[in-house]
């Protein structure tokens, strides 16, 4: 027997009845907000060429490294899942069978029992409700029903990505992109006539971290693309000035960082300079780049307030730390774990030089929330520079947002934070992840108009800020 898909109205609203009453009225009065997204990972392909979407498993299943990692934690391989290994380019697994994205999908609808609880099923079931208008659970037994729905949903004009698109009411959505990217999608979305509002972020990861897979061979291509010689330092920061200023004129209002700590440091040019050369060369010690990883990000502040990029920095993750998953099948595929982080020492040299900057805007994520009131909420409510990013990746889901404002508000207040980020490489889960954190979000301003610490106009007020308001502004749009 199946049972029936329904999203219940009062979904993450206060059980008390009378903060209840008021969330719904807040809710009532911000839930058909226009949508700004201004940190993700969408693919800007997608809305430059507008074609449909391949099908539900690459659409929903393969590309979501929340389900990949749920799944394979219980024993399912990810070619299973449609993801590919990096040696098999042909999308075959190791037996020589291609992967059936019919196949994908009844193996998800079996283990979807597993996502109950989690954050995955909030969005998911938002999406095969609201976008494709099922009407039954999905598990095993209604499977094909899904895959067949929403596979003939897929083919219809209203489902490509410009449509949905407008029908999400997206305002803005930033897409993220390598320092070494050519953004050609992006130059076809400015010249296409379509006035959707698509930019782009700089994340240079892939040219300031030594470690990261490639680093000299990205350098070659930094200088190929910029027209600078990488191997000399002023020159390798000249090319990311001038790279940067090509994403700007793109589109895009900010870097983004994701570095293994948030350690910065702030070296004199000649010590900065033998750094580099020691750094580009084939063996480099974990000491090293650490140490050259610090120094750029306090760079990369000074080149923000320099051509007003706001900075994004999102620290404390063990990045692929699963290494025969990182060997067999590359980057992202859901083995990264948060660690404990420090902010008061590790920003303190980007802070001594740029904290007092209000012309400058750092926005600092983390996946450690024992900081939010020891650290980041005490610095952030000093430091006219500083801002708080949204609860983010893992602690994304409504205790996670709870934890992240009980623990900021009355040390760092509302107007030190930025709103929501989706930060999702999901397209069709952006609506229902912003769902989410409006009704988090007004069940937390329900409960102070209830303990009468807010006036209830001013908790419309404020719904409105951290719905949209704080976004646009923290990111310039």
């Amino acid at each position: 027997m199946t049972r029936p898909l329904v999203l219940h109205p009062d979904r993450l609203l206060p059980a008390d009845a009378d903060t209840r009453a008021v969330a719904r009225r807040l809710l009532a009065s911000i839930e058909h907000l226009p949508i700004v997204s201004p940190h993700g990972h969408t693919d800007p392909q997608w809305f430059a060429d507008n074609a449909p979407f391949d099908d539900p498993a690459q659409l929903l299943i393969t590309p979501d490294h929340y389900v990949l990692r749920m799944l394979y934690s219980l024993g399912v391989s990810l070619p299973q899942l449609g993801v590919r290994p990096q040696s098999d380019a042909d999308g075959e697994q190791a037996g020589g069978t291609a992967v059936d994205s019919r196949e994908i999908w009844r193996i998800f609808a079996e283990h979807y029992h597993v996502f109950r609880g989690t954050p995955s099923r909030l969005w998911l079931d938002w999406v095969f409700a609201e976008v494709f208008g099922l009407q039954v659970q999905l598990e095993a037994g209604t499977a094909d029903h899904y895959f067949d729905v929403i596979s003939a949903r897929l083919g219809e004009p209203a489902f490509r990505p410009r449509a949905l698109f407008d029908r999400f009411r997206i305002e803005v959505l930033a897409t993220t992109e390598s320092p070494l990217d050519d953004l050609r999608h992006h130059r076809a979305l400015r010249t296409s006539g379509w006035p959707g509002r698509i930019i782009t972020a700089f994340r240079p990861d892939p040219v300031v971290d030594p470690q990261y897979p490639g680093f000299r061979d990205n350098l070659t291509e930094l200088s190929r693309v910029s027209g600078c010689d990488c191997r000399s330092y002023p020159e390798y920061l000249e090319a990311l000035r001038q790279r940067r200023a090509y994403f700007a004129s793109l589109g895009a209002t900010s870097t983004d960082h994701g570095h293994p700590t948030a350690a910065t440091a702030h070296l004199e040019f000649a010590t900065a300079r033998a750094l580099f050369q020691r750094v580009t060369q084939a063996q480099v010690s974990a000491q090293d780049a650490e140490l050259f990883r610090a120094h750029m990000l306090t760079v990369m502040a000074g080149m923000s307030l320099a051509d007003g990029l706001v900075m994004q920095i999102h620290p404390g993750s063990w990045r692929n730390h699963n290494p025969q998953l990182f060997t067999r099948f590359g980057r992202d595929k859901g083995a990264d774990i948060p660690m404990r982080t420090d902010y008061v020492a590790a920003l303190k040299p980007l802070l001594d030089l740029y904290g007092n900057e209000a012309a400058l805007t750092l926005i600092v994520f983390t996946l450690d929330e024992s900081t939010y009131a020891r650290e980041l909420a005490p610095l952030a409510g000093h430091y006219p520079a500083l801002k708080l990013g949204p609860a983010w990746w893992f602690h994304d889901s409504p205790e996670g947002m709870r934890r992240f404002r009980r623990q900021t508000t009355e040390t760092a207040g509302f107007y030190n934070t930025v709103g929501f980020n989706d930060d999702t490489r999901a397209f069709c889960s952006i609506p229902a992840r912003h769902d989410v954190a409006r009704r988090i979000d007004c069940g937390y301003l329900a409960s102070l108009v209830t303990e009468h610490q807010l006036g209830e106009s001013e908790a419309a007020d404020l719904a409105v800020e951290l719905t949209y308001e704080l976004a646009k502004r923290a990111y310039r749009l």
